[in-house]
């Protein structure tokens, strides 16, 4: 052994194919974007990655992540309803508010009623009547693990859509209503998709 024969280099050369020579091996890159392909992760042509880009509100909230070990946690499922074009279908909204508002889905029992920002009696026919020029409106489902042991669904429905406001930077136009009729109480959360200046009300997708 002479004084350089420890003096080991590794010089790494290019990959081989584990099939067919005539098969170029893939890339890392190529490889994931392949994977989330089959996961049904493949991003749509003319789409942009990363949510509604640069028109989509809440981006800067979403990314902030309030959490921490004692945050509430909560199912919250969202849809966004177009009021027009051919790929769009859902019951007209004043359907939809008149089903929200059937008989026995109370916690007392009464006939349920919508509630907003200001009234526990809103007005349905009215909120309709707002969308009805709109291009689409947001129908959330929300559900918190102790609905149950809450006091009062109204007043955390009402403190959660402050906090959406401020996130979206702009006063929503929303109404709502509390269903106990299941093992989980929960609230439906119809909110017009028009922001306060008059533009339409885009979410960032992060953000819903």
């Amino acid at each position: 052994m002479t004084a350089g024969d420890d003096d080991l280099r590794v010089r790494p050369g290019k990959g081989r194919s584990r099939g067919s020579g005539s098969v170029k091996p893939l890339s890392l890159a190529a490889q994931v974007k392949r994977a989330a392909a089959r996961a049904g992760f493949a991003r749509r042509p003319g789409r942009r990655a990363g949510g509604t880009g640069r028109l989509g509100r809440g981006r800067g909230a979403a990314l902030s992540g309030r959490r921490s070990a004692t945050s509430r946690r909560v199912i919250v499922k969202a849809r966004i309803v177009r009021h027009s074009g051919p790929k769009f279908r859902a019951a007209p909204l004043a359907r939809h508010i008149a089903y929200l508002e059937r008989d026995g889905v109370t916690r007392d029992g009464r006939d349920a009623s919508l509630f907003d920002a200001r009234s526990d009696r809103a007005s349905g026919d009215a909120f309709a009547g707002r969308c009805a020029d709109d291009r689409h409106h947001f129908r959330f489902i929300v559900s918190p693990e102790d609905a149950g042991e809450l006091a009062d669904l109204k007043t955390f429905t009402r403190e959660l859509m402050g906090d959406m406001s401020k996130d979206l930077g702009t006063r929503l136009d929303w109404v709502a209503v509390d269903h106990w009729n299941t093992d989980n109480p929960h609230v439906h959360i119809l909110v017009r998709g028009v922001a306060e200046d008059g533009a339409d009300l885009v979410i960032d997708r992060g953000y819903i």
